[in-house]
């Protein structure tokens, strides 16, 4: 079995009008009876993702995809078999819910999804339900410029950027700390995920939602933090980075960069079809980022990115 192609599944992501998830239990008898899924089944030889879900969809629930985009992809060894859980989510669909299959069928709130029985593999695509698409990273101001960082915070908030990265590296400690907290009371008040670039101990101190890493200080990790329930990001240039953050247990990374123009070193630029393959080979949400602005957050979806990360881009 060890030799065996990985089985490609497929999984939809559908949403009713309060938000809430569709799941299907599996059945007794089968692989994982009695765990929770998000809906959706194997891809026949040859077969296109989307078109696989679409049938699966029909065939399981008699519903109609009628538009849908990548959200995750996640490979998985499980024992009996390895798989790729291709997840798309579905924006749009026509029709009622039936179980056609005799399986159990929920709409759970998207926060209560943690709390269920689900499968291993479905466990990172309820991370990239919980992260939102857009993530700012703070510009490098001066210490003297802390009203402009938190008025451009709070901006950004009200915009509805869900994640905030603070990334101020040459700015005292005290100092740091002091900003964090106001920005976090900003974060709080608009639901805002507020995580601190470079220093998860400190992170975990005041009270962020994680902290984003260099992949080269991942030696340094707290041990405890990972498994803390923080938000640990990572920021990463190549597949070794990738593995490492995985590795790690990270729950999320920044792949970068996308473009040439943000690209310095001999690395150079990735750009999108690199991106496409390294964001596949990981059980993770990946953000892009470099040079990217506002408007390429569908570019970014569509290859398979949780999202986008930027500075200039979303300031």
């Amino acid at each position: 079995m060890s030799g065996a192609a990985p089985l490609h599944v497929v999984a939809g992501v559908i949403r009713d009008a309060r938000g809430r998830v569709l799941l299907a239990q599996r059945a007794p008898g089968k692989h994982l009876a009695g765990l929770w899924e998000f809906p959706g089944g194997k891809s026949d030889a040859g077969e296109a993702a989307v078109d696989a879900l679409a049938r699966e969809l029909h065939e399981e629930l008699g519903l109609v995809v009628e538009s849908a985009r990548p959200l995750i992809r996640v490979p998985h060894a499980y024992p009996q078999q390895a798989i790729v859980l291709d997840v798309w989510q579905v924006s749009a669909w026509s029709g009622q819910p039936v179980a056609r299959e005799g399986q159990r069928l929920a709409w759970v709130e998207a926060d209560a999804l943690v709390r269920l029985p689900m499968p291993a593999a479905d466990r990172p695509v309820i991370d990239a339900l919980r992260l939102p698409w857009r993530c700012l990273v703070t510009p490098a101001l001066a210490p003297a410029a802390e009203a402009e960082l938190l008025a451009g915070i709070e901006r950004a908030c009200r915009r509805g950027i869900g994640m905030v990265r603070l990334r101020q590296p040459d700015w005292p400690l005290p100092a740091l700390a002091a900003l964090a907290r106001r920005a976090l009371a900003t974060c709080r008040d608009h639901d805002t995920l507020l995580l601190l670039d470079g220093d998860a101990r400190l992170a975990a101190i005041l009270g962020l939602d994680g902290a984003h890493l260099a992949a080269s200080a991942l030696a340094a990790l707290p041990t405890s933090f990972a498994s803390s329930g923080h938000w640990l990001g990572v920021d990463c240039h190549d597949a070794q980075q990738l593995a490492a953050a995985v590795a790690a247990g990270a729950r999320f990374a920044t792949l970068s960069p996308v473009f040439a123009a943000a690209a310095s070193g001999a690395g150079g630029a990735l750009g999108w079809e690199r991106c496409e393959e390294l964001i596949a080979a990981v059980p993770i949400p990946v953000y892009v980022a470099g040079g990217l602005e506002g408007d390429d957050l569908d570019a970014a979806q569509m290859v398979g990115a949780q999202g986008i990360a930027a500075s200039r881009g979303l300031w």
